[in-house]
Order: C-alpha cells, then sequence, then structure tokens
C-alpha cells in the first residue's frame, strides 16, 4: 500500500461510523493481542528497531557498540554513588560518551548503510581527541576559556560545538540546530541590530570558549544531564527489561480497558506513566502509540482522534511527578528550590490536565457510541494482583525523594530494586546478558537528551553572554505596568515558539532563561513562574505548526500531521488555561497557608476542567446543538478555574442554566449518535458499521 493510499484510507476513518459487536471480535482474533489481553511489546521494539535513522549493528560492531554502551552507563553510575570528579571532566565526559554512541548509531542520513563510514570514524576521534584535550589541560582551560583561549583551544572548542550541533541533526533533526544557529550568529550581529536586541558583540575566539565551558555546552543543562537525565533513563530501560513497564500498561488496560472507548484511557494513563519517565514526548510516542494506537483505532476510534489522544497524553506525561521527564530537576537545578517543593507544586496542575485529556476522550466515546474491550481481552485480575510486588521500585522511588534523600540515591535504589524483582519470576528474570541489554538501552534511549541539552547550553550561553534574556525580562515588566494579563500572554506566546520543535527540557532551557527571569520580577513566585513557562515548553510538542509529538502521532497512522496536530491542540487545551488557572489561584500549587483553600480551589478546578471539556467536545449530557450553548460551558469554565468566592457563586447559577437549556432547547434529541447501517469496502472487504 502506497502512502497515498494509507493517508486515504486514514482520512476515510476520520468520517466513518463506531464500530459494531462484529468489529470487536475481530479485534480479538489480532495477532498483536496475547490470549491474556496483554499486548505484544515486539510491535514497539519492531517500529522502533525499523527507524531509517539507526542503524541495525551485526558482528563485531555490534559488540563494541554494546561495551561502549554499558561502560558509559557503568561510568556515570559509578562517578554519581562513589567517586564525585570535577563537574567539568565528568560533564564533558558524558558528552563524549553520548557524542561516540550517537555517531555510531544515528546515521548521518537516512539513505545511508549500516555501515559505519569514513566520516563517522573521523567524527569519533575528534570526540575522543576533545574529551582528551580537556581532561588533560582542566587545571589551565579554567583560566583560559572564554578570557585569553590560544589558537588550538579555539580549534578545540570550535570542533567541539560543530559536534553538539552534529548529533543534535542526527537524532533530532534541523529544528533546533538552526535555533541555536540563529542564537550563534546574533552573537555575532548584536552591534548592527536596533532596540533591546543591540550588543557590543564578540569576538570569534571569545565566543567559541566561552560556550564551550561550563557557562553553555557544559552549564546547567549538561550537568542536570549527567546527574539525573542519565540515572533515570537507565531507571526506565530496567523497568522495561525487569517487565515493571509492561506490568504498569497491563494495570491500565484492567483498569481502563473495559469503559467505553477503553483503549484511548489505557493510552491517557499508560503513556502519561511512561512518558514520565521517558523524557521526550515524541520518544514516547513511539514507544507506546505503536501499541496504543491501533487498538484505538480497532475499537472505533477516528485514526487522527486516536494519533492526537496518544501525543497528547505522551506530552503531559512530561508533567507528571516525581520525575516530569527530567523537568522536575532542571527546575531544581535552576531555581535553587528543593526537588520535594518542586514535584509537590507539581501534583495538582498535572492531575487537571489528565482528567481534562479523560474528559476529552469520555465526551468523545458518547458522541460516537464507543464500546470498552471484552472483558475476557482484558489481563487476569488474579496475575495481576499476584504481581502487585511490581509496583515497588515506582513506590520506593517516591518515598525516598519525599523522605528527602538524594535523587541519585533514589534512582540508584530503583535500578537495584528492578533487577531484584526480576528475579522472583523465571518469565521476567534478568540474567547477566539481559542486564548487559538493560544498560545498552539506557544509553541508547539517552542520546537524544545527551544531544538536546548540550545543544539548548549553546543557546543558554548566547543568552548569558548577550544579556538578551535581561532585555527580554525588561520589555516583560514593562508590559505589566499597563495590562498584566497582556503580559502572561506575551510570555505565553515566547514561550511555545521557544519550544517549538523543540524536545521538552531543551524547550524548557531556553524559555526558563529568556522569559521566567521577567515573570519573576513582575512579582511571581519563582515556582509560579517557571511552572508557567514548563507548561508551554511541554505543550509545544502539540501545538500547531510545529508540533512533535503530533507529526509522530502521525507518522504512525498516516493522517495528515498539521490536521492530527491541530486535533492534539484541542484535546490538550486545558494546558493552555493552567497555567493561568496557576496565576490567579496559587492554591493550585500549595502556595497557600489554608488547606481548605487548597481543596476548595482544587475541586472547583477539576470541575472547571469538566465543563471546558463538554463545551470543546459539544457534550454535555447529550450533544449541544446551539452554539450558545458551548458559550455558556465555556463561561462556567473560566469562572470556576478563578480563585474566588463570587465567581464560584454565578458558576453555579450558570450550570443550573445551562442544565435548562439542555433540558429545554434539546428536548426530544437523542442521547447518543444515532445507530445507522451502511455498507464500507475496505481493502477489499464488506464490513457493517453501526
Amino acid at each position: 500500500m502506497s502512502r497515498k493510499d494509507l493517508h486515504e484510507e486514514n482520512e476515510h476513518e476520520d468520517r466513518r461510523e463506531p464500530r459494531d459487536e462484529n468489529d470487536l471480535r475481530e479485534l480479538e482474533k489480532d495477532p498483536d493481542i496475547e490470549e491474556d489481553g496483554k499486548l505484544d511489546t515486539e510491535v514497539a521494539e519492531d517500529a522502533l528497531e525499523a527507524s531509517p535513522k539507526t542503524r541495525n549493528f551485526t558482528g563485531w560492531k555490534r559488540y563494541t557498540f554494546m561495551i561502549i554502551a554499558v561502560a558509559g552507563a557503568l561510568y556515570h553510575l559509578y562517578i554519581l554513588n562513589f567517586n564525585p570528579i570535577d563537574p567539568w571532566v565528568f560533564r564533558s565526559t558524558h558528552i563524549l560518551f553520548g557524542t561516540v554512541l550517537t555517531v555510531m548509531f544515528y546515521k548521518g542520513w537516512k539513505t545511508e548503510s549500516n555501515r559505519i563510514p569514513i566520516l563517522d570514524w573521523i567524527l569519533i576521534g575528534a570526540a575522543v581527541f576533545v574529551g582528551y584535550y580537556i581532561f588533560a589541560n582542566l587545571s589551565t582551560l579554567v583560566f583560559r576559556f572564554g578570557v585569553t583561549p590560544t589558537t588550538l583551544d579555539v580549534v578545540v572548542a570550535t570542533v567541539g560545538i560543530l559536534l553538539v550541533l552534529e548529533i543534535t541533526r542526527r537524532t533530532s533533526g534541523w529544528t533546533l540546530p538552526i535555533l541555536a544557529g540563529v542564537f550563534i550568529l546574533y552573537s555575532f550581529a548584536g552591534p548592527y541590530l536596533p532596540g533591546i536586541l543591540n550588543h557590543n558583540g564578540y569576538s570569534f575566539e571569545r565566543f567559541v570558549t566561552y560556550i564551550y565551558g561550563l557557562d553553555g555546552v557544559f552549564g546547567v543543562t549538561t550537568d542536570v544531564s549527567s546527574k539525573y537525565i542519565i540515572l533515570f533513563i537507565i531507571f526506565g530501560a530496567f523497568l522495561q527489561m525487569s517487565g515493571v513497564g509492561q506490568y504498569f500498561i497491563d494495570v491500565a488496560f484492567r483498569l481502563a480497558g473495559w469503559m467505553r472507548g477503553g483503549p484511548a484511557k489505557v493510552a491517557v494513563f499508560s503513556s502519561g506513566l511512561m512518558g514520565m519517565i521517558n523524557g521526550t514526548s515524541a520518544g514516547n510516542v513511539v514507544a507506546t502509540g505503536s501499541l496504543t494506537i491501533p487498538l484505538m483505532k480497532k475499537t472505533g476510534y477516528r485514526a487522527r482522534f486516536a494519533a492526537a489522544t496518544e501525543a497528547t497524553a505522551s506530552a503531559g506525561g512530561q508533567l507528571l511527578p516525581p520525575i516530569m521527564g527530567a523537568g522536575a530537576f532542571l527546575m531544581a537545578e535552576i531555581t535553587g528550590i528543593p526537588y520535594s517543593e518542586v514535584i509537590l507544586a507539581a501534583t495538582i496542575p498535572a492531575i487537571l490536565y489528565f482528567v481534562s485529556v479523560y474528559f476529552m476522550v469520555d465526551f468523545q466515546a458518547l458522541k460516537e457510541g464507543l464500546k470498552g474491550l471484552p472483558l475476557k481481552m482484558l489481563p487476569d485480575k488474579m496475575y495481576l494482583l499476584k504481581k502487585a510486588y511490581l509496583f515497588i521500585p515506582i513506590v520506593l522511588l517516591i518515598g525516598l525523594l519525599v523522605s528527602g534523600y538524594s535523587v541519585i540515591f533514589a534512582g540508584t535504589a530503583g535500578i537495584v530494586v528492578c533487577f531484584l524483582l526480576s528475579l522472583v519470576s523465571k518469565e521476567t528474570r534478568m540474567g547477566f546478558m539481559k542486564v548487559l541489554e538493560a544498560f545498552e538501552l539506557g544509553m541508547k534511549n539517552a542520546l537524544q537528551l545527551i544531544a538536546i541539552v548540550a545543544c539548548a547550553g549553546i543557546i543558554v550561553g548566547v543568552i548569558a553572554l548577550t544579556g538578551v534574556g535581561q532585555r527580554f525580562s525588561t520589555m516583560l515588566l514593562t508590559i505589566a505596568d499597563s495590562n498584566m494579563l497582556i503580559a502572561l500572554v506575551f510570555a505565553m506566546i515566547l514561550s511555545i515558539i521557544l519550544g517549538m520543535g523543540m524536545p521538552t527540557t531543551a524547550a524548557y532551557a531556553v524559555a526558563a532563561s529568556v522569559v521566567a527571569p521577567g515573570l519573576v520580577r513582575m512579582g511571581m513566585e519563582p515556582i509560579l513562574a517557571h511552572m508557567f513557562v514548563f507548561y508551554y515548553a511541554v505543550i509545544s510538542a502539540i501545538t500547531p505548526p510545529v508540533a512533535l509529538a503530533a507529526f509522530a502521532a502521525a507518522g504512525i497512522t498516516g493522517t495528515n500531521p498539521m490536521k492530527t496536530a491541530g486535533e492534539a491542540f484541542k484535546i490538550g487545551l486545558a494546558a493552555f488555561i493552567v497555567p493561568f488557572m496557576m496565576f490567579y489561584s496559587p492554591e493550585l500549587l500549595l502556595l497557600s497557608d489554608s488547606t481548605l483553600s487548597i481543596v476548595i480551589a482544587t475541586i472547583t478546578a477539576l470541575v472547571g476542567v469538566y465543563f471546558l471539556s463538554a463545551a470543546v467536545q459539544g457534550w454535555f449530557f447529550r450533544k449541544l446543538s446551539p452554539w450558545y450553548v458551548r458559550g455558556v460551558l465555556l463561561v462556567i469554565a473560566v469562572l470556576l478555574m478563578l480563585s474566588s468566592l463570587y465567581t464560584d457563586i454565578v458558576a453555579v447559577g450558570l450550570i443550573a442554566v445551562a442544565i435548562l437549556m439542555q433540558k429545554y432547547i434539546n428536548k426530544g434529541k437523542p442521547k447518543t449518535r444515532e445507530k445507522k447501517s451502511r455498507n464500507t469496502t475496505r481493502s477489499g472487504k464488506q464490513m457493517n458499521m453501526t
């Protein structure tokens, strides 16, 4: 089937009617579903291995890659837990491992074969030389880089920056390297620019050695990557290899699979949970979407809606404590706020986001008359209860973090516990080779993030060197003097634009340097300011015109990427409002001494996102016909999201009005879409649709 045929088929599915019992019976025979209802995870693994960007190794190259990857993982665990070394040396070796493995694993161009070309071996040699140069000359580089560099210093820094741009291009495409290139160009074009963009400019020698130092590439972003991101990605690999990750998905299917539109609700739960650990929205879409999207389509969801749901849930995983896709660690490092306070503050807003997405898919299922999966297709309840001990790694992780233990200790303990739990069952037991494969998988999964945080370090370094972030802060403060709401909207737009086409970690790092300082100067609490920009950095992954998570999901379904992004934008609409809710109701971030006010604000906000979802989906007990009923529901949603007794009272009155309007204006209209039969020819086969 051609790409065009696949696209036309899925566009047809976007207009089709919901499926009936015959289609559910066909689903039971699906080869990708095992007898106990568990999904065959090999489907996802095959999808990942088939990526045209990566090489499939055999023979000596396969073992060479594994040895380097395992050595890199063990090196990080050893340094973090037992033998701390100079930060610059540790971060440079962190990027060295990432560069060598990326150049080996990722092709320079999609048309390349699995053979590693001579040019790539040259790049690997250059990366090793740069890493050795920093290690051998550390004592003097600290005083020379960015101040009085030698010619060789400049050469090493230039090669290092080019390598960072190249590995970012290979792992994430052109968007982030081009943006970094724009910032680099700005460093030299500053004297010729007007207004707030003007600066004195810098010599090439000073610029490259400053950027390839502790204020740029090896700054706070790489610090977080080398200490926390790598640790928790290895933890995620052990979750996967030990069977814990599969158990989470099985539990999600048992809890939500039987509900109307069950697979979409499973996607919300499982993709959110795995996205929290995964670290990248688009990467999580590929990993979990290859399992959940086909099931959503087969149970009646339109292809585009299925892709959009997966993209929205995967992006939302970055908002979910305690890991938040590494965002929590980066935020704690940048702001100096204790990690435990960051994850506690993020809890209620994350709940609001996922409750909203849940309502969106539930209303869609109601509108289309969709059913859940048959109980016999779901994982056995007793089997799941017997395996409940597999929750121990996550429970232990959260317990250690909240109890004040270091993030490094908690993450390492989680890895060890995953291994020990795998020994309990023969089917998940991790032998020596499986442990090595887990370490290799962890390093392989970390390559994209290592590249993007290093590239984000270039942008952050330029912002610090030129002072442009401070100028934007002043501009925000000026706008806020006339209208605070306009200043917040401007900050929202700027954060989304900065995050477009960039993975979450890099998007937040840039927004935290440009936008967050201005919000703090406006008088916002630091945790509120950074959570505000973090939310928009996350949802830039589902915001048209450049929505990485939505585009990745569209690639799985074959639907139109821009239309899929528009659908994901609609499903994740609450995420665009939640940051404003946090500003006007700081109780949602636990910024209040009154427990009662926090409880009331949370309850009214939850009811508010219900009415927001109802308005967006056009469903309130039954289909909404008059446009002004949607308008009433939107007003109710906004009023409930504001922390005020008066707005709550008005909202309650409008709820009564909305109920009366639905009762009398839509009186006699059916609660669900009328069933009608038609014969549809698909792939040469007649199917009855309802």
